[in-house]
């Protein structure tokens, strides 16, 4: 079954909760498993870029089956490659932390992007995001 929005919003609202919290404002968005935007939102106060960069961490994710981390790894380790790949999707991917994918019995449904904290505090939102409540 995909990802849908009631489940998405969901999502948000936990990971809202976590930087409520840790006393941030973030830009969270989920994105299905070909990468596009189910929903996005942006905490009052949450810096006016984040909403982009929130995407772009989700798309990234995605679209390559790996969290922030291992997308940063691959940017450092194969410079050319992901610079290609960046190129072939419709938003630029943002690797580092911040980015988790969703799953479901072992199968993508997509991924989350957090930004607007620091990069271990949007992984923490993320996470939060996609645990059960």
């Amino acid at each position: 079954m995909p990802l849908n929005l009631h489940d998405a919003n969901e999502l948000i609202g936990r990971a809202h909760a976590k930087a409520t919290e840790l006393g941030i404002q973030v830009s969270v968005a989920v994105v299905d498993e070909g990468g596009l935007l189910i929903t996005l939102a942006r905490m009052d106060g949450a810096p006016p870029l984040t909403p982009q960069v929130a995407e772009a961490k989700a798309v990234g994710a995605a679209m390559l089956h790996r969290d922030g981390a291992s997308l940063g790894e691959l940017a450092k380790d194969r410079p050319g490659f992901f610079s290609v790949v960046d190129r072939l999707v419709r938003v630029p991917i943002v690797p580092g932390l911040g980015s988790v994918l969703i799953r479901r019995d072992g199968t993508v449904l997509g991924a989350v992007g957090v930004s607007g904290g620091r990069p271990e505090q949007d992984l923490e939102c993320a996470q939060a995001g996609i645990s059960p409540a």
